[in-house]
Formats: structure tokens, sequence, C-alpha cells
């Protein structure tokens, strides 16, 4: 059986995302799991099987190294539990396996959970010095993540002739957005002037164009669509669901295919999902996108690679206000990263949670009017790995309006 239209999500969950000293590792994998759990009608006892996405253990104490934290924390044992660590991509990885398996028809319902613990170190222990100070001694050593995505940065704007405005007019919608989000890390309104006078961390870069460091959890339960059509109370559908992997951590730069006007993972992971959701104009036929800006120039790129805007033209779209929350195709009405935060392992998850619960209107106040379809995308390492996933309303679910407060 293929994949597409035939796994169905059936439960979702979510912790809060922040700075969350009162909670551990086990506390997000545990509240994420048994709130999707909860919401699929179910008991901890009826799941199969589990997979779990965290992609960086060295930041809690290597408690998220292996499949044995959902055993601890669920009481899940001897059921099988995957871990998946594929850089940003992790978590929706681990929701891509998942559904793998259920149309494979090996289990009936599966878990897929993403959690992170960032906060709890100290600097010299952030993923920021591992990245600087654990790669490659001459080819990578000092590289980080603002440094590189500020090259993309700083080559996009000269070429299209762009300003630090437009990377600010991202900040700005999305932690505009995540006003509505009461899971977020930011939930207050950002100016031009804050964004612009913040201060400088990888030129263009500055501090509101980076990602926050973040504790967070997020699951949700899989079934198949047979299960979900006898059995469930709301469920949506993956529609389509593609991977790429197009280079290496350190070669990727040096790749003399790379224009750093964007990134073919996305675009290839993309071609992927679209043709198993039978998408050809995905502008018009997707209702929102929840897409990874790690970055505000991110942001902007993906909206090009995903094919919601021309190459170059993705700050034309942004400007038009078309991504906006009330505009033709809305971009991370969640807040996205910018603003609801990126607990790496969880980031994944919790994009399908959120358009999970969209085109079923359990969205709550930042609902999309009229919502049925929508995509969730990642993108890991120095842009090398790209997950995108289009996620569908079933029939039972189309127009109900039962919003869902977060």
């Amino acid at each position: 059986m293929g994949i597409a239209g035939e796994v169905a999500i059936v439960g979702t969950g979510t912790t809060s995302f922040g700075v969350l000293h009162d909670m551990g590792y086990l506390d997000l994998v545990a509240g994420s799991a048994h709130g999707a759990v909860t919401d699929a009608g179910l008991t901890m006892d009826a799941v199969d099987a589990a997979w779990l996405a965290t992609a960086e253990p060295q930041t809690s104490g290597l408690i998220g190294d292996s499949g044995a934290a959902v055993a601890e924390a669920l009481r899940f044992s001897p059921r099988p539990v995957t871990r998946v660590s594929n850089f940003c991509t992790s978590g929706m990885e681990a929701v891509r396996g998942a559904a793998l398996a259920v149309a494979a028809g090996e289990y009936d319902i599966v878990l897929a959970i993403g959690a992170e613990k960032m906060r709890d170190v100290t600097p010299k222990g952030s993923l920021v010095a591992k990245t600087a100070e654990g790669s490659h001694p001459t080819l990578a050593k000092g590289r980080t993540a603002p440094g590189q995505f500020a090259l993309l940065a700083n080559r996009y704007l000269d070429t299209y002739g762009h300003t630090r405005d437009d990377l600010a007019r991202v900040a700005i919608k999305n932690h505009r957005n995540a006003m509505s989000n009461p899971s977020a890390q930011f939930g207050s309104e950002l100016t031009m002037e804050q964004v612009i006078q913040a201060p400088i961390v990888a030129e263009p870069l500055g501090l509101y164009d980076c990602t926050p460091t973040t504790d967070g959890g997020a699951a949700v339960v899989l079934a198949s669509r047979g299960w979900a059509e006898a059995n469930a109370s709301h469920y949506a559908l993956i529609e389509g669901v593609g991977l790429s992997v197009t280079g290496g951590y350190v070669s990727n730069f040096f790749e003399e295919s790379g224009d750093y006007l964007g990134f073919a993972s996305t675009r290839e992971a993309a071609a992927q999902a679209y043709r198993q959701a039978g998408i050809t104009d995905p502008r018009s036929e997707l209702d929102l996108v929840e897409c990874h800006d790690c970055f505000t120039i991110t942001e902007i790129v993906n909206t090009e690679d995903l094919g919601l805007a021309e190459r170059g033209k993705g700050v034309e779209l942004l400007r038009s206000g078309a991504t906006a929350h009330d505009g033709e195709i809305p971009v991370n009405v969640s807040g996205g990263l910018q603003a609801c935060g990126h607990p790496v392992g969880a980031t994944g998850v919790r994009m399908v949670v959120e358009i999970a619960d969209q085109v079923t209107g359990r969205a709550g106040t930042r609902q999309v009017a009229g919502a049925t379809k929508g995509l969730a995308h990642t993108l890991g390492g120095p842009g090398v790995i790209a997950c995108v996933m289009v996620i569908a309303a079933s029939q039972t679910d189309h127009g109900t309006g039962d919003n869902k407060t977060a």
C-alpha cells in the first residue's frame, strides 16, 4: 500500500515551547505523547510502536540518545521505539518513518514524538558551541548556523537588490502570528525599528532574524485510513511526503552547483510530496504552509523553493501580504521557528500538529478560515536535508469548525 492518502493523523499534542527549567526531557516526551494519545481518544496500551526524534541529546545529558527514553517516560516497554536524528528534519522524519510503517501494514496505531531540551546547559555545552568547536578542524572550524545562513542572506540581498528591512518583515509577521499561539516561546509584537536596531549576530542577520534556542515536545498518533474512518472522531490524511538529502555537512559549501539562493533539498523533497499528492500549483492548491524559518532569509527562499513564488520573488510575495494570516497563502501562522521556538527534534512534529489541527478546524484563535489542505516543511543542517509533507482534511472534518484550543 502506498502512503498517499492512506495514513491518518488521529491525535495531536504539544507542550509549551520556551525556557522550561521546570520540565525535564522525559517530561517533554510524556507531556506531548500523553496529550496526543488522549486527543485520539485512546490509552497508551493501544499504541503498537513509537518513533522518537531528538537531534542533539548532548544538550540533555544523552538522555534522548535512544528509544529507551520513551520506554522510561511512557512505561512503553517492551514495544519497539526507533530513535531518529537527522538535523532539523528529525521530527518530520520521525513522522515519516512512523507513517511508512503504518502504510506497510506493520502496525495499526503508532506514535511519533519529538523532544529537545536545549536550555539547561552552559554556553560551552550549547549547540552553537558544539557546531563551532566540534566540527572539521580546518574546513568547518568556527562555523555556526548564523554564519552559514548569513552567507545566503548576503548573496540573496545583493543579487535581487533587497535590504535588511525585507528580512525584518518575516520576523515582524511571525511574532505577530505567535500572539495567537499560547504555546509559543514569544508572544509579543515587534516593530521594524526593534528588528533593525537589534544586535548583529552575523551580518546581515540580527538578533530577531535568528530563531531562539528552545525546550519543547510535540507528538502525533498515526493510524491507517481504514482505522480512522471506523474509529476516529477527527483525523487528517497524509497525502504526500518527500525527503531529500543533497550533500554533506562539510562538502556542501564546496559544491559548484550551489548558488546560495535556495536549497535543492527543499525543491526535491517538495517535488516528491507534490507528485504523491497530485499538486501541480501549490500556491493555489494549498491553504497554508508551515515552513522552516530558522532565519528570516530562510522563510523567503523556502517560499520560492516550495513553489509559492518564482525564484527571486519571495520578498514580493511577503511584501504583498499574501503570506500573512489573512493572506492568499498564510505562512507560519503558528509564529514559526522565529517566535514559536525551535527545539530541534520537536519542530518538525510541531509543524505537522499545526497543519493537522488547521485542516480539521481545531486551531483555535489562529484558525485559517476554510483551510482543508496544508504543507509542513523542515530544512536540516546547512540546507542539505529537507522533508515536505502535504496534509489534508478528511471528508468527515471538512469544514466542521470543531475548534481545538491550543
